[in-house]
């Protein structure tokens, strides 16, 4: 926003100075003042960074557009600067202040494409794209709005935008034909009406001249030269007399002159002239307008006729009629000037909702986080979903609720399976998991373990450990067996073998004799191997289910083929491989010598049969001969040597 130019007669001294400067680019450029703003049109072949310096030199940038009527406005200073000439066929291109920066990409969600106005403008959702713009992040975008120089003014269309390469120096870009600038104000004066002949001229506080503006910005300068008055020419300032009201600050119409009085331009007054009877005229208002200081000027009382505020915004009259306040709706608030409304961010304040807060266009909606739900219509206020309870998790034994979640648990004897709800069986009898709970023979089962003994030991009462078996045959083992709790290489405890000795007398007896038998090493076995160890008689012993881990059980114990297994977890394969040898090496064994005995008793049924049928048919010794036919003899010739 421009500051207010001083009324100083060095100041109007110097825009005088200057203003033979602006006159002479005048052909260049051209200028549209409405509402709050100025747009000036310029020719000029540069790049968008030439161009936005150029508009910030003289404090403003390259023009926003906004709105529609922006749009329009931007139009007019177009036609103005090309007047009412015809180019060849072809499109003409002018910057304007929408710019994309590098490393930003294309957001298709959003009105203006992830591009943005210049010095922090506020993004709008008018647009007028001619077609979608690149998605590319790589390089620095500008968009340029597009003309048909080929069509005269009045029948060109709005002009659309188009993005592009922003341009270096010496090379624009394609088409670029010049720019457009913005600069804003705090208000407008309306533009001088003369009482008589003569001639206005404005310097803008952006070095602009003309002398045709529908609205002359805050802190401009007007050069009045009358016709009667040679070459006196008077200066007037654009000043705030009131908030938001802008007047000149002269008295009275310009270039008075009684003869024409108000038959010459209605005397300048804006509203009524009214005459006097001496050759004299005054300017006066409608009913419900006030004359202003210059004598010139009206103003309604009722500062909201107007339209002051924009947009949503409400005007709301101040007493006596002087002022008037822009109201906004519920959930917005005025911009820094007062006439607009813009949007409040309630979840700035990160009180209004209890999870996540979304903004909105005067609103803002909460949202539970995943795992929450809200338990009041707004969703204000969320409480945490017990997955576990409402049968949501999935999980295949156990499950535990936690804040916004949940976990899966398994019982004893089985672990979580990885990235999933499933429960899969320990094998505690696998070495790589850590030392074997049995003694000797581990068997693993779903969610536990079995523990055994091979022939010839049996389960102590702690259900892992091996001890000898007492009830083994006294021709092999002999005397109580029992586990020495102390042989940490895992060894049989003593027992008393028969072993045959001579005497003095050189007769044979037996004398007992101590012997420790080693102990297998831990074996692991599968369950299968279980059916192999099926009760054969009263000394043998059962496998018994154990828990999850090594601890004592409690069953009754059977015998079968001196192998003596309890229940536990682990199981070694060495063991399974030498049981499983053993049987198939008996089965085989057994199966070859039934096939010799048949086969002898076929050898010998099938000879006996024979000597039978010899018997009764005796043979003589001819019959093993075969007689041949005689033949005729034939006479042969004499031997003549005979």
């Amino acid at each position: 926003m421009m500051a207010p130019m001083a009324t100083s007669a060095g100041c109007l001294l110097l825009l005088f100075l200057v203003q033979p400067w602006a006159g002479a680019g005048a052909d260049k450029e051209a200028v549209v003042c409405a509402e709050t703003a100025c747009y000036t049109a310029h020719r000029g072949k540069l790049s968008a960074n030439e161009a936005q310096e150029h508009c910030s030199q003289n404090g403003g940038n390259l023009a926003s557009v906004k709105t529609e009527e922006e749009a329009q406005h931007i139009q007019r200073a177009l036609d103005k600067l090309l007047k009412s000439e015809l180019l060849e066929t072809r499109m003409g291109k002018f910057w304007i202040g929408l710019q994309r920066e590098k490393g930003k990409c294309w957001d298709p969600d959003v009105p203006l494409r992830g591009f943005s106005w210049l010095a922090g403008a506020e993004n709008t959702s008018y647009t007028n794209w001619f077609k979608e713009p690149k998605n590319s992040c790589i390089f620095k975008r500008c968009v340029s709005i597009m003309l048909d120089l080929s069509l005269p003014a009045q029948a060109r269309p709005l002009p659309k935008w188009s993005e592009g390469i922003c341009g270096s120096p010496g090379s624009p870009g394609s088409n670029i034909e010049g720019f457009v600038c913005k600069f804003s104000f705090k208000g407008m004066c309306r533009p001088l009406a003369l009482g008589g002949p003569g001639e206005v001229n404005y310097t803008t506080p952006f070095q602009s001249t003309s002398s045709s503006l529908e609205a002359v910005p805050f802190a401009s300068v007007a050069n009045v030269a009358c016709e009667d008055e040679d070459s006196t020419v008077h200066y007037f300032l654009c000043t705030e007399k009131e908030p938001d009201v802008f007047i000149w600050d002269n008295s009275g119409p310009l270039c008075v002159r009684s003869e024409y009085r108000c038959n010459f331009n209605n005397g300048g007054c804006q509203q009524d002239c009214f005459e006097g009877g001496d050759g004299s005229f005054r300017c006066g208002c409608r009913p419900g307008f006030r004359l202003l200081d210059d004598l010139v000027s009206c103003v309604s009382r009722n500062p909201c006729s107007s339209n002051p505020c924009v947009g949503v915004a409400t005007c709301h009259s101040e007493p006596y009629g002087k002022s008037y306040t822009c109201l906004c709706p519920e959930g917005l608030q005025l911009d820094p000037s007062g006439h607009h409304c813009i949007d409040v961010d309630e979840c700035e304040s990160g009180s209004v909702c209890s999870q996540d807060c979304i903004n909105t266009i005067g609103s803002f909606r909460c949202h539970c986080w995943v795992g929450y739900e809200p338990i009041d219509v707004d969703q204000v206020t969320c409480e945490d979903v017990d997955e576990c309870a409402r049968n949501l998790s999935h999980c295949a034994q156990g499950c535990m609720n936690t804040k916004g979640s949940f976990y899966c648990t398994c019982q004893k004897g089985y672990v979580l399976e990885k990235d999933s709800n499933l429960c899969l069986d320990v094998d505690e009898c696998d070495k790589a998991e850590g030392t074997q709970p049995c003694d000797d023979l581990c068997i693993n089962t779903q969610g536990s373990f079995l523990c055994g003994c091979r022939p010839g030991w049996e389960l102590a009462s702690d259900r892992v450990s091996c001890i000898m078996n007492s009830t083994e045959s006294p021709g092999i083992l002999a005397g109580p067996s029992q586990r020495d709790m102390g042989d940490k290489e895992g060894s049989m405890s003593s027992a008393t073998v028969p072993s045959p000795t001579k005497d003095s007398k050189l007769t044979s007896k037996v004398t007992p004799s101590t012997r420790r038998p080693s102990r297998p090493p831990k074996v692991r076995t599968s369950p299968a191997a279980v059916e192999t160890l099926a009760p054969t008689g009263s000394s043998n012993h059962w496998m018994e289910p154990s828990t999850h881990y090594p601890t004592a059980t409690t069953g009754d114990e059977e015998s079968t083929g001196g192998h003596v297994v309890a229940k536990h977890s682990d199981e070694g394969t060495k063991g399974q491989k030498m049981l499983l040898f053993y049987i198939l090496g008996s089965v085989v064994a057994i199966l070859l010598l039934l096939a010799l005995v048949l086969g002898l008793l076929f050898y010998f049924k099938r000879r006996a049969k024979r000597e039978e049928i010899t018997k009764k048919n005796p043979q003589s010794t001819t019959d093993s001969y075969s007689w041949v036919p005689g033949r005729a003899e034939k006479r042969t010739k004499e031997n003549n040597y005979r």
